[in-house]
Protein backbone atom coordinates (compact mmCIF):
# COMPACT_ATOMS: atom_id res chain seq x y z
CA UNK A 1 0.00 0.00 0.00
CA UNK A 2 1.39 3.43 -0.89
CA UNK A 3 0.99 6.57 1.20
CA UNK A 4 0.44 9.90 -0.48
CA UNK A 5 1.90 13.05 1.10
CA UNK A 6 -0.23 15.94 -0.10
CA UNK A 7 2.44 18.56 0.78
CA UNK A 8 5.37 16.77 -0.82
CA UNK A 9 5.21 18.69 -4.08
CA UNK A 10 5.19 22.24 -2.53
CA UNK A 11 8.10 21.29 -0.23
CA UNK A 12 10.02 19.85 -3.15
CA UNK A 13 9.42 22.98 -5.24
CA UNK A 14 10.56 25.25 -2.40
CA UNK A 15 13.71 23.21 -1.88
CA UNK A 16 14.55 23.38 -5.56
CA UNK A 17 13.99 27.13 -5.53
CA UNK A 18 16.40 27.55 -2.59
CA UNK A 19 19.04 25.38 -4.24
CA UNK A 20 18.70 27.35 -7.42
CA UNK A 21 19.12 30.64 -5.55
CA UNK A 22 22.21 29.37 -3.76
CA UNK A 23 23.70 28.18 -7.04
CA UNK A 24 23.01 31.56 -8.65
CA UNK A 25 24.60 33.42 -5.73
CA UNK A 26 27.64 31.15 -5.89
CA UNK A 27 27.98 31.75 -9.60
CA UNK A 28 27.76 35.51 -9.13
CA UNK A 29 30.45 35.39 -6.42
CA UNK A 30 32.70 33.34 -8.67
CA UNK A 31 32.21 35.80 -11.51
CA UNK A 32 32.97 38.71 -9.18
CA UNK A 33 36.17 37.06 -8.02
CA UNK A 34 37.22 36.38 -11.61
CA UNK A 35 36.42 39.94 -12.58
CA UNK A 36 38.51 41.37 -9.73
CA UNK A 37 42.27 41.31 -10.38
CA UNK A 38 44.41 39.51 -7.84
CA UNK A 39 45.01 41.80 -4.93
CA UNK A 40 48.54 41.46 -3.59
CA UNK A 41 49.99 43.25 -0.56
CA UNK A 42 51.52 46.57 -1.52
CA UNK A 43 55.24 46.30 -2.11
CA UNK A 44 57.12 47.47 0.95
CA UNK A 45 58.95 50.73 0.54
CA UNK A 46 62.65 50.34 -0.13
CA UNK A 47 64.58 50.27 3.13
CA UNK A 48 66.71 53.23 4.19
CA UNK A 49 70.26 52.01 3.62
CA UNK A 50 73.79 53.10 4.50
CA UNK A 51 77.07 51.86 3.01
CA UNK A 52 80.71 52.69 3.79
CA UNK A 53 82.73 51.92 0.65
CA UNK A 54 86.02 52.77 2.40
CA UNK A 55 85.73 49.86 4.83
CA UNK A 56 87.46 46.62 3.88
CA UNK A 57 85.67 43.31 3.52
CA UNK A 58 83.92 42.21 6.69
CA UNK A 59 83.94 45.81 7.88
CA UNK A 60 87.60 46.04 8.86
CA UNK A 61 88.74 49.62 9.51
CA UNK A 62 92.15 50.54 8.10
CA UNK A 63 94.81 52.89 9.48
CA UNK A 64 93.49 55.61 7.18
CA UNK A 65 90.56 56.03 9.55
CA UNK A 66 92.29 55.17 12.85
CA UNK A 67 92.98 57.89 15.42
CA UNK A 68 96.37 59.62 15.54
CA UNK A 69 97.32 59.86 19.20
CA UNK A 70 96.91 57.99 22.50
CA UNK A 71 99.33 55.37 21.18
CA UNK A 72 97.59 55.00 17.80
CA UNK A 73 99.26 56.11 14.56
CA UNK A 74 96.46 56.30 12.02
CA UNK A 75 95.61 59.15 9.64
CA UNK A 76 92.32 59.91 11.41
CA UNK A 77 90.32 60.57 8.24
CA UNK A 78 86.56 60.03 8.45
CA UNK A 79 85.32 57.35 6.00
CA UNK A 80 83.17 58.08 2.98
CA UNK A 81 79.51 57.22 3.47
CA UNK A 82 76.65 56.71 1.03
CA UNK A 83 72.94 56.41 1.81
CA UNK A 84 69.67 56.12 -0.06
CA UNK A 85 65.92 55.50 0.16
CA UNK A 86 65.38 58.05 2.90
CA UNK A 87 61.76 58.12 4.12
CA UNK A 88 59.27 60.71 2.91
CA UNK A 89 59.35 63.84 5.04
CA UNK A 90 63.09 63.77 5.67
CA UNK A 91 64.30 67.34 6.23
CA UNK A 92 67.91 66.69 7.28
CA UNK A 93 70.39 63.98 8.20
CA UNK A 94 72.86 63.34 10.99
CA UNK A 95 75.72 60.87 11.37
CA UNK A 96 77.20 59.38 14.52
CA UNK A 97 79.99 56.90 15.24
CA UNK A 98 79.95 55.08 18.57
CA UNK A 99 82.00 52.33 20.20
CA UNK A 100 79.95 50.35 22.76
CA UNK A 101 83.00 48.20 23.61
CA UNK A 102 85.14 51.00 25.03
CA UNK A 103 86.05 50.24 28.67
CA UNK A 104 84.35 53.34 30.07
CA UNK A 105 81.02 51.99 31.28
CA UNK A 106 79.27 54.24 28.76
CA UNK A 107 81.02 53.50 25.47
CA UNK A 108 82.81 56.16 23.40
CA UNK A 109 81.46 58.75 20.95
CA UNK A 110 83.84 59.13 18.01
CA UNK A 111 81.86 61.37 15.68
CA UNK A 112 78.69 63.45 15.63
CA UNK A 113 77.64 65.46 12.57
CA UNK A 114 74.19 66.99 12.18
CA UNK A 115 72.18 69.56 10.17
CA UNK A 116 73.23 67.75 6.99
CA UNK A 117 70.89 68.96 4.19
CA UNK A 118 68.09 66.68 3.03
CA UNK A 119 69.53 66.80 -0.50
CA UNK A 120 72.68 64.93 0.64
CA UNK A 121 73.12 61.29 -0.31
CA UNK A 122 76.34 60.72 1.62
CA UNK A 123 79.56 62.24 2.92
CA UNK A 124 82.95 62.29 1.19
CA UNK A 125 86.01 60.93 2.98
CA UNK A 126 87.32 63.56 5.36
CA UNK A 127 83.99 65.34 5.85
CA UNK A 128 84.39 64.79 9.59
CA UNK A 129 87.73 66.61 9.37
CA UNK A 130 86.20 69.65 7.68
CA UNK A 131 87.01 68.56 4.13
CA UNK A 132 84.08 69.17 1.78
CA UNK A 133 81.56 68.91 4.61
CA UNK A 134 78.00 69.71 3.44
CA UNK A 135 77.11 73.38 3.62
CA UNK A 136 75.27 74.20 6.84
CA UNK A 137 76.29 71.03 8.67
CA UNK A 138 77.65 71.14 12.20
CA UNK A 139 79.76 68.82 14.33
CA UNK A 140 79.38 68.00 18.01
CA UNK A 141 81.87 67.27 20.74
CA UNK A 142 83.19 63.73 20.92
CA UNK A 143 84.62 61.86 23.90
CA UNK A 144 88.06 63.02 22.79
CA UNK A 145 86.96 66.44 24.05
CA UNK A 146 86.97 68.02 20.61
CA UNK A 147 84.59 68.48 17.69
CA UNK A 148 84.94 66.48 14.50
CA UNK A 149 85.89 62.93 13.68
CA UNK A 150 88.07 60.91 16.04
CA UNK A 151 88.98 57.46 14.77
CA UNK A 152 89.25 54.12 16.57
CA UNK A 153 91.97 53.64 19.18
CA UNK A 154 91.06 50.69 21.40
CA UNK A 155 93.35 49.37 24.16
CA UNK A 156 96.11 47.04 23.02
CA UNK A 157 95.11 43.40 23.41
CA UNK A 158 91.34 44.00 23.38
CA UNK A 159 89.21 41.98 21.03
CA UNK A 160 88.27 44.07 17.98
CA UNK A 161 85.84 46.78 18.96
CA UNK A 162 82.58 47.43 17.10
CA UNK A 163 82.22 50.93 15.67
CA UNK A 164 78.58 51.66 14.87
CA UNK A 165 78.22 54.30 12.17
CA UNK A 166 74.60 55.45 12.03
CA UNK A 167 72.82 57.87 9.73
CA UNK A 168 69.61 59.46 11.01
CA UNK A 169 66.84 60.70 8.71
CA UNK A 170 65.24 63.56 10.66
CA UNK A 171 61.88 65.31 10.54
CA UNK A 172 63.47 68.67 11.30
CA UNK A 173 65.79 70.68 9.09
CA UNK A 174 67.87 71.88 12.04
CA UNK A 175 68.64 70.67 15.55
CA UNK A 176 68.26 73.37 18.15
CA UNK A 177 71.22 72.44 20.36
CA UNK A 178 73.94 74.62 21.92
CA UNK A 179 77.34 74.66 20.29
CA UNK A 180 78.97 73.02 23.31
CA UNK A 181 76.37 70.23 23.56
CA UNK A 182 77.64 66.80 24.53
CA UNK A 183 77.23 63.81 22.24
CA UNK A 184 74.60 62.38 24.59
CA UNK A 185 72.62 65.65 24.49
CA UNK A 186 72.72 65.68 20.70
CA UNK A 187 71.86 61.99 20.62
CA UNK A 188 68.75 62.68 22.69
CA UNK A 189 67.61 65.24 20.13
CA UNK A 190 68.43 62.94 17.23
CA UNK A 191 66.25 60.17 18.64
CA UNK A 192 63.44 62.62 19.40
CA UNK A 193 63.37 63.75 15.75
CA UNK A 194 64.25 60.60 13.81
CA UNK A 195 62.12 59.15 11.04
CA UNK A 196 64.48 56.25 10.36
CA UNK A 197 68.06 55.13 10.89
CA UNK A 198 70.52 53.01 8.92
CA UNK A 199 73.76 51.55 10.21
CA UNK A 200 77.03 49.93 9.24
CA UNK A 201 79.50 48.51 11.75
CA UNK A 202 83.27 48.60 11.39
CA UNK A 203 85.75 46.49 13.36
CA UNK A 204 89.18 47.45 14.64
CA UNK A 205 91.59 45.99 17.19
CA UNK A 206 95.30 46.26 17.93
Amino acid sequence: MSITFPYRRPYFAAAMLMLGGASLASGQTTKALKATPNTLPARAAARFKLTAPDLESKGRITLTHVFNGMGCNGQNISPALEWGNAPAGTKSFAVTMYDPDAPTGSGWWHWVMYNIPASATGLPAGAGNGRNAPRGSAQGNTDFGTKGYGGPCPPVGDKPHHYHITVFALKTDRLDVPGNATSAYIGFNLNANKLATARVTGLYGR
